[in-house]
């Protein structure tokens, strides 16, 4: 998931950069939001495993 955030990033920066700004919001705005729900499944992951008492590999 985080592979998809940033390209979606990279995809928003060459938009941006050739001056198509709606389709450059857009990608930075899907990005963003995968982004912050992987950092929510890592979290929720972290937390799980830690709870379970085992030690991370």
């Amino acid at each position: 998931m985080l592979s998809w955030a940033l390209t979606f990033f990279v995809l928003a920066v060459i938009a941006a950069v050739l001056g198509f700004t709606g389709i450059a919001g857009a990608a930075a705005n899907i990005a963003q939001v995968l982004f912050f729900l992987f950092l929510g499944l890592l979290l929720i992951s972290a937390i799980a495993g830690a709870l379970r008492g085992r030690p991370p590999v």
